[in-house]
Parts: C-alpha cells; sequence; structure tokens
C-alpha cells in the first residue's frame, strides 16, 4: 500500500544522496538508495520558451537565414598564442526558465535503533529535491 503526501522534510545528502531525512519530528536514517531519476519537467512549455519560438509573425520562415561574422577579440583579450580568452564578449545573466527539474530518491529509512540486520522498523519513501525552489519534500511513503 502506498499513501501520498506532500509534507516539507529536510534532508542532509552524502555523496549526492539523501543520507538521512527530518520528518514529523523524527530523524530517518537511509539505509539504502532502491531507486534515482531526474524528471525534467515543460520546459518547452514555458512562457520564456513560448515568447522565443512564437516570433514577430513577419519573418519568412523559407527565408535564408541572415548571419554576421564573429568580430575578433581585442589584443588584450588574447592568450599569448592568440586564442580569444575563454570569458570575453559572454553574456551571463540569471536563468529565465524554470523547467520544473526534480530530482527523486527512493530510499529504504527508518528512525534508529534499528534492530538487528533486519529491515524491521524501517519503510520505503519517495523523496523529491525541486530545483526550482531549492526545497525538499516527501512525496510517498510506501508500506
Amino acid at each position: 500500500m502506498s499513501r501520498l503526501r506532500v509534507d516539507a522534510v529536510e534532508v542532509q545528502r552524502h555523496d549526492d544522496v539523501p543520507a538521512q531525512f527530518l520528518w514529523g519530528g523524527r530523524i530517518y536514517k537511509v539505509r539504502e538508495v532502491l531507486s534515482r531519476w531526474t524528471e525534467s519537467g515543460g520546459w518547452w512549455r514555458s512562457a520564456g520558451v513560448l515568447a522565443l519560438s512564437a516570433g514577430d509573425g513577419e519573418a519568412d520562415p523559407l527565408a535564408p537565414l541572415r548571419t554576421s561574422p564573429i568580430p575578433s577579440s581585442p589584443k588584450w583579450a588574447q592568450r599569448a598564442w592568440g586564442e580569444p580568452a575563454p570569458d570575453v564578449g559572454a553574456v551571463v545573466g540569471p536563468a529565465s526558465v524554470d523547467d520544473g527539474e526534480q530530482d527523486w530518491f527512493r530510499v529504504e529509512a527508518g528512525c534508529p535503533p534499528f534492530s538487528g540486520p533486519s529491515s524491521a522498523g524501517t519503510g520505503v519513501y519517495d523523496l523529491c529535491f525541486s530545483w526550482s525552489s531549492g526545497r525538499w519534500t516527501l512525496a510517498r511513503v510506501l508500506d
């Protein structure tokens, strides 16, 4: 049996996977990561991407693409052998497309002390990390 949840949890990671989490005032130690997956979300449906792909309606889609040469880097921005420095002319700004990407972890965990090497006192939990909010949730409890 599984129960769907949407409870905020605090997660401590070790080697990029959950090691323990705090849920309902209790600490659950992860005994094993059973599976891990990433859901990318619908980045192609975001307002920013739709605005970029919509165009202004005046351009002919069959017209040849207009291009222009990339200007050379100024002398002060070149390495000794003439190659441009990697950051000259780069435009860096905040990411404007929230793709809703989430990292999921199905873990076997329980509240210590565990009774011996058996899995008594443990359960299976789906933990979800949302990159857009930077928060963890407990999404499912499997009994």
